[in-house]
């Protein structure tokens, strides 16, 4: 019988609250959020053992840190989580909205130097990139000099050698890291994975046969079933860890403690069941998104908020009294999707991050939206993958429109304008996993239903599933 599982549970630090404990005004100079703005901290800013204490008082094995991009800060930083005995998570999302960016992208990579420091604290468990598969596709969301896909430039390729060209860029970063450890001597310590955290349920084949652990974001905009059976079939197919965001940003309004438009856009009861969710998958690392949702902070020190108590409850009750006997790796379908990592959620453009694809390579790339829809019985959409596609109105923007900056936050949240929900948590499916047109008959297993759908699918996949329906499985 396997011995009991359990995944790391951590926390991302805050954005809008206070200041970072480390880096303080530094923090406050540029853009936290991808708001567009640079907004000024709520709360007053805590000392850095105030915040520890309060992380560990949350039950955090781990933190996921802002990396500043100047890194002020970030000696203190390392030394003290050192010192707390708590793990760290680097993540690059300040510098992908501020720079410095690598040459030719719209990437901040976490310099060198900065991760050798990490990685000989002993306390660094990998280095979290934000949102990569937006920002190849959508390449003008921060950076506005020019077109830089945060991979690689696609433009004028066919949308196969568009993937195999971002599948490259990244392997060349993972790479790049591996040997830095390997050259300072740091490879028997705890490993320094890239792992891609992901908003839009596409690209998760291709970044992890790239050599990237997997981080989908459940709540925010997404049909929670369809983003993680997506990313929990390509962790399986390649073999990585899968570590899963509870992401408290999102689309809805209503009576709860509210910092901004959109944040929280979930309620705390949603946030509940997506707590319970992320770890019923049996993911390897847990986190939330973001400390300053679950805590205020005054004069007279922390107080949660009630999505604080909901992330107390989930961790000092729920995960001590459900045990896991099983992790994501052992997941085995009774349905396979099978479909070539295309790119498209639904907005039918840059695929990969090309502006010049044909309308002629499009078309084949939508089926997918069809199979989810017949999977879900028609509770998800048949025209894209998340709500970031025609025909979703978020209560977030009515809100913005209608409450100043300066009043935020919100301790009773906001009930007015017109705030029917669109978020729904469940979007029931019956055990399906998402697999890339490569897949093998070992990682296959034997699905009692195979779907096959996008723009390509190998000789060795179609020859897997020609076996599986000789053997009694239906496939379509």
């Amino acid at each position: 019988m396997m011995r009991a599982h359990r995944p790391k549970l951590g926390i991302q630090g805050p954005v809008v609250a206070w200041q970072d404990p480390w880096a303080g005004e530094a923090s406050e100079r540029i853009m936290r959020t991808g708001t567009g703005s640079i907004l000024p901290s709520q709360d007053p800013k805590p000392e850095p053992d105030a915040f520890l204490n309060a992380l560990q008082g949350l039950g955090a094995d781990f933190y996921v840190h802002h990396v500043a991009p100047g890194l002020e800060g970030y000696a203190a930083l390392l030394q003290d989580i050192a010192e707390a005995g708590m793990d760290l998570c680097l993540g690059n999302e300040y510098g992908n909205i501020n720079g410095p960016w690598t040459d030719g992208t719209n990437r901040y990579d976490v310099p060198d130097e900065a991760v050798l420091q990490a990685a000989q604290s002993g306390r660094c468990i990998g280095s979290l990139y934000d949102e990569p598969e937006h920002l190849q596709i959508n390449a003008g969301q921060y950076r506005k000099d020019g077109w830089f896909p945060h991979w690689a430039d696609t433009d004028g390729l066919s949308l196969g050698a568009a993937r195999d060209r971002v599948e490259r860029s990244a392997a060349s970063q993972v790479r790049h890291v591996e040997s830095l450890m390997e050259r300072a001597g740091l490879a028997s310590r705890p490993s320094m994975p890239l792992i891609s955290e992901q908003v839009f349920p596409t690209m998760f084949h291709t970044l992890a046969r790239a050599g990237m652990d997997l981080c989908p974001k459940i709540m925010k905009e997404s049909f929670q079933s369809l983003q993680l059976a997506t990313a929990l079939g390509a962790a399986k197919q390649y073999g990585k860890a899968l570590w899963i965001c509870a992401d408290l940003w999102g689309p809805d309004t209503g009576a709860w403690f509210t910092r901004l438009p959109g944040f929280p856009g979930h309620s705390p009861q949603e946030f509940d069941s997506a707590l319970k969710l992320g770890y019923l998958m049996g993911p390897t690392h847990l986190f939330v998104e973001n400390i300053d949702v679950l805590l205020k902070h005054t004069g007279s020190g922390f107080f949660r908020t009630e999505f604080g108590e909901v992330w107390e409850s989930f961790v000092r009750g729920f995960v001590r009294e459900h045990p896991l006997t099983w992790y994501h790796a052992m997941a085995e379908p009774d349905i396979a999707v099978i479909h070539s990592d295309d790119s498209n959620y639904g907005q039918n453009r840059r695929l990969f991050g090309d502006r010049t694809l044909p309308e002629s390579e499009l078309k084949d790339t939508q089926s997918l939206f069809a199979v989810w829809h017949l999977l879900s019985r028609g509770a998800i959409p048949a025209h894209g993958s998340c709500m970031h596609i025609p025909g979703y109105r978020f209560p977030r923007h009515t809100l913005k429109k209608e409450v100043p900056p300066e009043r935020f936050p919100l301790e009773q949240g906001y009930t007015g304008g017109d705030r029917e929900p669109v978020h729904p948590l469940f979007y029931p499916v019956r055990n399906v996993l998402a697999f890339d047109h490569r897949v093998r008959a070992e990682t296959l297993g034997r699905p009692r239903l195979a779907l096959v759908c996008g723009s390509a699918l190998s000789a060795e996949t179609l020859a897997a599933l020609i076996r599986r329906a000789e053997e009694g499985a239906s496939s379509s």
